[in-house]
């Protein structure tokens, strides 16, 4: 070939890594997405840690009356939906961390010409997996919330009559 020696093998190794960003680019938008919904979880997460903590506050308080709600049952409530939440911020973490094991191996593969095809395809399904759970989850701890809420809108109605 005339011409720059080495140039040739220059242009096809830059379209070559070009090709590789935009590949990986994919994941990285999954992984930015995921970190939202890890953001609305922890959200989540702290306003019921911190209405579990003011619920114990108020029991522990010496003149403190038991009146006609349950605090212990609603500390258990909340107690249940902690644990859904944390279950979910762990799936979305590890589906994170696949994902970021995927980009790795993208680059990993490219470069050492490895065939890591398998185990980035398995990556990426086991990230969708725990996303799929980690939402499922999430769905669940909603439902316990608008049902408890629910109940309180019942016990105020009939307090009413």
């Amino acid at each position: 070939m005339n011409g720059i020696p080495g140039l040739s093998t220059y242009t096809v190794q830059s379209l070559d890594i070009a090709h590789l960003i935009q590949i990986a680019l994919t994941p990285i938008f999954l992984i930015s997405a995921i970190g939202v919904t890890l953001n609305v979880l922890t959200s989540r997460l702290a306003r019921i840690v911190d209405r579990a903590r003011a619920m114990e506050d108020r029991l522990l308080h010496p003149d403190y009356q038991a009146d006609e709600r349950d605090l212990h049952g609603l500390l258990g409530v909340l107690a249940r939906r902690a644990r859904y939440i944390n279950a979910a911020i762990t799936l979305v973490t590890l589906s994170a961390l696949f994902i970021a094991l995927v980009v790795m191996m993208l680059f990993v593969n490219a470069f050492l010409r490895w065939d890591l095809s398998a185990f980035i395809a398995c990556m990426f399904i086991l990230s969708m997996m725990s996303l799929a759970a980690a939402l499922l989850l999430f769905l669940i701890e909603v439902r316990i919330a608008t049902a408890t809420l629910r109940i309180g809108i019942q016990a105020a109605s009939r307090q009413g009559d």
